[in-house]
């Protein structure tokens, strides 16, 4: 970003001030403040008033020992805790309220706001949790323990599109600093029907689908391969319109795959980082998806399908998601990841069809 993040200005007030406000007029009673870099400008520039600063003076471990810091700093009445974002300035103090009053009501160990299926921040930790959080290292977040919890978390649906929109480069800020396009954009997102695009041509056959959820680089270039194929292309994220895909015929902006309508030629690739991870694949087997993919390590993509199997979906079912996606073909960047991973999909549709090729010479047989 060129300075700290927490202090760039939006609407004249420091990003990070635009967090702590939201945070006081919510029925949030205690606030610790957990600073590393740049500790010393930020503090003079915020109002911390009311607020227990503490500083993380090994924050370039990573968020692991920030958690630790700002947790250790609880009072020991403290129920719960908020992990706010000091860079989702967007979040209604009524968003916090909800995860406060659900975790009074049911009790839930780990509290998650999510707006149209899609999970997002802060997430509310009950103090039963707090020792696994603070036994977590390096640049590991609370995320990392959802795993071991399917019973104990409570997603918490808000109508909030503030919760997914985080600050990570310099356009994501520039966007957001306009406050009219700001209040457009949201304005859209809340008014989108939950499946928009353009028309489908109505064939007797259905073409072969494939639904991509997220939208980083390799989700596009995911998107371009299977547009040359000749896939119907469904991206779903909350945050997109179609007319900033191009290479998609329609966008989802909810994780409800229903819409979508029956396709037994519909292949998901999951590359949303985590942030619904659970939730996309276990959309993908109860349509009957024919091929469910993970984009992520072998690591996350276990912790993933050990938490479905915790939630009770089938193993036979579970069996056939493929984590890593894609073919070990030594893909490195984004665009041989996708190319590596619309192979294993050609290759698979091929073995359904029972259709074979001569490598040597280009014929296909059956």
């Amino acid at each position: 970003m060129g300075t700290a993040k927490q202090l760039l200005r939006l609407d004249d007030r420091p990003l990070l001030q635009h967090v702590l406000d939201n945070v006081r007029a919510s029925e949030v009673e205690e606030i610790v403040l957990v600073l590393g870099s740049s500790a010393e400008s930020i503090q003079r520039e915020i109002d911390a008033h009311n607020v227990c600063v503490v500083l993380n003076e090994s924050y370039q471990q990573g968020m692991g020992t920030s958690l630790k810091a700002g947790l250790a700093a609880v009072g020991p009445e403290a129920q719960a805790a908020l992990i706010v974002l000091a860079d989702q300035p967007f979040v209604r103090p009524a968003t916090l309220d909800k995860l406060i009053a659900e975790h009074r009501s049911s009790g839930a160990q780990i509290a998650i706001p999510t707006y149209r299926g899609f999970r997002g921040n802060p997430v509310l930790l009950d103090r039963s949790v707090f020792p696994e959080v603070m036994a977590l290292g390096g640049d590991i977040g609370c995320r990392a323990i959802f795993g071991d919890h399917p019973r104990g978390i409570v997603k918490v649906p808000v109508d909030d599109v503030g919760i997914l929109l985080d600050i990570d480069r310099r356009e994501d800020f520039e966007a957001l600093r306009r406050p009219g396009d700001r209040a457009k954009r949201e304005e859209a997102l809340l008014e989108a029907t939950d499946l928009q695009g353009r028309e489908l041509v109505e064939e007797t056959s259905p073409k072969p689908e494939l639904v991509i959820v997220g939208r980083d680089t390799m989700a596009i270039a995911l998107a371009k391969l299977g547009q040359v194929l000749r896939f119907t292309i469904t991206l779903v994220d909350p945050l997109l319109a179609v007319d900033d895909v191009p290479e998609a015929d329609r966008v989802l902006h909810a994780l409800d795959f229903v819409v979508l309508g029956a396709n037994p030629d519909r292949h998901v690739v999951v590359a949303s980082r985590g942030t619904c991870d659970e939730e996309a694949i276990e959309q993908a087997l109860r349509v009957n998806s024919v091929y469910v993919a993970l984009v992520a390590n072998r690591k996350r993509g276990q912790e993933v399908i050990r938490g479905l199997r915790l939630k009770g979906i089938a193993a036979e079912k579970l069996a056939g998601v493929r984590v890593p996606a894609g073919l070990q073909i030594g893909a490195a960047t984004p665009e041989e990841i996708a190319l590596s991973i619309i192979a294993e999909i050609v290759s698979e549709r091929r073995k359904r069809s029972g259709e074979t090729r001569d490598p040597t010479s280009g014929v296909r047989s059956e």
